[in-house]
């Protein structure tokens, strides 16, 4: 019976857009959006996910959507726990009863605080993990994207989630220089608002921006152009309108964040040791996470830093895949248990 075990441990990827469930053995069990929706009047979950995102700017005054998560930490505490409960129950729901409570390895930004780092961890716990060891986004996406981490030798990842931006060069099982900025995938959304906005008066809803940018967007002006119908609110006169957007004015929005996704690899690189620079020169840089997925966005790091840059297999899943492959390695965390205590 000593070897025979009821537990599954988990890996869950605490995304400011998406939460991922990894089970060990099986896989990404669980991927659903980080949305909760609160009933005002009794605080009470209404509904956790897809079922909350659909709800977004749809929603009768009594009824709030909320993501808990802001910036890769936890904006609301209560809600997040809950949120983890609800996905860690939906992993396990074919769990025996006699299953003792699992370890769970969570996503932590690498530019965390230790306040921010212990509120995930307590939060955690009170979803239902029996410890849990805290791992840096950088780390697990470079696990999940098949890099040498533990090898003596640099790699360098770049993970565009949906809060936070990850620069990492990572060797030996650790994390050597890293670069956390809050500007990512959700600015992209916010720029592409604001733009439509100053341009055309039209508003437009967080989802609609989110469409644009995944059907039209791009890092940078290139000679085929598309372009999209849009639907929105003219600030004018208060009426429904369409438009049309293309490609180059996308481009044209979303050129500030390029540019401070650009700046923090540069920063990162020459912040790196020479030996290990050369070792990146030689592989490349990997890209992973929901932005990795912006047009062009490969060819502007290349042609900014001069090295070959490369898309991660999945970059979608390579922090869940990387979280749920670091349970291998619990012993290694259990002795390194802190992500923000080895950046100050």
């Amino acid at each position: 019976m000593g070897k025979f075990s009821f537990t599954q441990d988990l890996g869950i990827d605490l995304g400011t857009a998406n939460t991922l469930v990894y089970i060990k053995g099986k896989g990404i069990v669980v991927r659903e959006p980080s949305v909760v929706a609160k009933n005002n009047t009794t605080g009470m979950i209404e509904s956790v996910g897809s079922d909350a995102r659909n709800m977004i700017g749809r929603t009768p005054g009594n009824i709030s959507v909320v993501r808990p998560m802001k910036d890769g930490v936890i904006a609301d505490y209560d809600t997040t726990a809950a949120m983890m409960k609800y996905y860690i129950r939906l992993a396990q729901k074919k769990r025996s009863p006699f299953a003792r409570k699992p370890n769970v390895m969570v996503c932590v930004p690498s530019g965390i605080t230790m306040v921010e780092e212990r509120a995930v961890i307590d939060a955690t716990k009170q979803a239902g993990a029996r410890e849990a060891f805290p791992v840096s986004e950088p780390f697990a996406a470079a696990i999940g994207a098949g890099l040498p981490v533990w090898e003596p030798t640099g790699s360098m990842i770049v993970d565009i989630g949906g809060g936070t931006t990850e620069v990492a060069v990572i060797s030996l099982g650790g994390v050597v220089t890293s670069q956390s900025i809050r500007t990512a995938g959700d600015d992209m959304d916010e720029a592409i608002i604001q733009y439509i906005r100053k341009k055309y008066s039209l508003m437009i809803g967080v989802r609609s921006a989110e469409t644009v940018k995944m059907e039209i967007g791009q890092a940078h002006v290139t000679e085929e152009e598309t372009s999209i119908d849009l639907r929105g609110r003219d600030l004018l006169t208060g009426l429904p309108k369409t438009i049309t957007v293309t490609s180059t004015e996308i481009a044209d929005a979303l050129s500030d964040t390029v540019t401070a996704i650009v700046e923090a690899v540069k920063v990162t690189l020459e912040k790196t040791p020479p030996e290990l620079s050369a070792d990146i020169m030689e592989r490349g840089i990997v890209l992973s996470g929901g932005g990795a997925l912006l047009k062009g966005l490969d060819d502007v790091i290349s042609d900014e830093t001069k090295m070959p840059v490369f898309i991660a297999e999945s970059p979608l899943d390579s922090v869940a895949i990387g979280t749920g492959k670091a349970l291998e390695y619990i012993e290694h965390f259990k002795s390194h248990p802190n992500v923000a205590s080895r950046n100050n």
